[in-house]
């Protein structure tokens, strides 16, 4: 198989908060790779912006050594690090005064693409905003990159969107979910809409449930200031767990086009059931040996905000009436692992007698880690003695199928920056699907609020609270292992 890396047009690219942690880790080291790759023309032009005091040399050091510490590999197999670094420069500048903002505009070019990547906080989205269009550097066609959180409720995500459409208009915008950048996500709509064998089966009367996990193996860190103002409801169910949902669930789009595929996936958010009290679970892990409780981390000892979150909704629509679907997402859990699994009913009637057990077929995609795609299929025990029937997976690990180039794949940063370049928004959030998901949301979190709740304590390195295994055998079924 033949990769085809598909070269994108000349931009200039400026990074505000280009020194900062997400710049380091994820958005430099992906550029790099792209540009390896042969992806990123050689003219291309990647401006840092940030209060630190810096030259271009000075950044290009910066850069250099945050590749070598998160793709250290890569040096020593791609010869161009030179090259890439020659793309880079950086301005010094300060996002709610004036100082850089001359200098920052006259270091783009006309005639090529326009990109800004917010990587910075929202509150300082509309002061960056406002000056790039004071300085004249954003025109109709320029896009600008933002990265969550989209507000923490309904109110302050109607007005983050009403600060950005200030200066630039809904096609202009590009809200990042990393989540949707991710090869196997993409591979479901491949899964779902590219196969016969699939869809006449994707709906309430072949599918008993739907079961998404995200869980982490890392507790909150030094983010725990951040994250006892956010939880596990805010930091993961709201976003990220609410577009693997709405890729499940979704009605085929008439095209692949960003405003149809993002359409089907509203009327999802929509159509989903408010939660009742006791379909939903909170959690905070506990100390272990090595480390301390969430309490120790976020630094606040009678702190009410959950680490895991569980819950039990529903699509009230003709495809998925009467079919439960159960979110989980946690920290500090026994493995690291990011899977939908659609689990299929029962055969209606069973010719092979009940010492031949019970049976389903369960489509699992595995975003992380060993991205991939598994069919539980039954077949019989190899052997004498009998009927005796077993599940065996039908395996699409993409390193297994796909050979060398699966190794090759972009990772969700990379896929996403050079969909911004191409203007490509079908893998981004629109504004009114971060509403929407804010109105679903806010509710349940007011409904906790106002009871009083404290979330369950879980130990460290498990699946979580023992309520949350409750929440499926209430309705006699289980959730699948959390394993590497």
């Amino acid at each position: 198989m033949v990769s085809r890396v598909i070269p994108v047009e000349s931009f200039d690219l400026v990074i505000f908060g280009g020194t900062g942690d997400l710049a380091r880790r994820k958005i430099l080291p992906g550029l790099f790779r792209r540009f390896c790759a042969g992806q990123m023309p050689e003219d291309a032009r990647i401006l840092g912006a940030a209060r630190a005091e810096l030259d271009d040399e000075g950044y290009r050091e910066f850069v250099r050594d945050a590749i070598v510490e998160f793709d250290g590999e890569r040096p020593k197999t791609c010869p161009k690090l030179a090259e890439f670094l020659a793309t880079l420069g950086y301005v010094t500048t300060d996002a709610r005064g004036e100082a850089g903002w001359p200098d920052l505009a006259a270091r783009l070019r006309e005639g090529r693409v326009r990109a800004f990547y917010f990587s910075v906080g929202p509150g300082l989205f509309g002061d960056i905003a406002e000056r790039l269009h004071r300085h004249g550097m954003a025109p109709r066609d320029s896009r600008i990159v933002v990265e969550k959180p989209f507000g923490r409720d309904l109110e302050t995500a109607r007005q983050l969107n009403a600060t950005l459409a200030e200066h630039f208009k809904e096609d202009q915008i590009y809200r990042i979910d990393h989540y949707l950048g991710k090869e196997t996500v993409q591979n479901l709509m491949a899964v779902r809409f590219g196969n016969m064998l699939f869809e006449p089966l994707w709906n309430s009367q072949y599918v008993d449930h739907i079961q998404i996990t995200v869980a982490e193996t890392v507790g909150v860190g030094g983010r725990g200031g951040y994250y006892d103002k956010s939880g596990a409801m805010r930091d993961m169910v709201q976003n990220h767990l609410m577009q693997l949902l709405c890729l499940i669930a979704m009605e085929p789009p008439a095209k692949f086009d960003p405003d149809a595929v993002r359409d089907e996936k509203l009327k999802v958010i929509r159509a989903l059931e408010p939660v009742e009290p006791h379909h939903i679970v909170r959690g905070q892990y506990d100390a272990s040996e090595e480390e301390g409780s969430y309490r120790d981390h976020a630094e606040n000892p009678t702190s009410k905000t959950e680490s895991f979150m569980a819950l039990k909704t529903h699509v009230s629509n003709w495809r998925w009436a009467g079919t439960p679907i159960y979110l989980r997402t946690g920290k500090r859990m026994k493995a690291r692992t990011s899977e939908i699994a659609v689990v299929f009913k029962d055969t209606p009637h069973s010719i092979f007698g009940p010492e031949a057990g019970q049976h389903r077929n369960v489509l699992s995609i595995r975003l992380q880690p060993n991205e991939g795609i598994t069919l539980g299929v039954t077949i019989k025990e190899p052997g004498p003695g009998g009927m005796r029937l077993v599940d065996v997976p039908l395996d699409m690990t993409f390193a297994d199928a796909l050979g060398p180039e699966a190794e090759e794949v972009p990772d969700a940063y990379e896929r996403l920056i050079m969909d911004v370049i191409r203007g490509n928004q079908t893998l981004f959030m629109r504004g009114d699907e971060v509403e929407a998901a804010w109105a679903w949301t806010d509710p349940i979190i007011q409904g906790w609020e106002a009871r009083g709740d404290v979330p369950k304590l879980y130990d460290s390195g498990s699946s979580g609270p023992e309520d949350a295994l409750m929440l499926m055998h209430r309705d006699g079924r289980k959730w699948r292992e959390i394993k590497a």
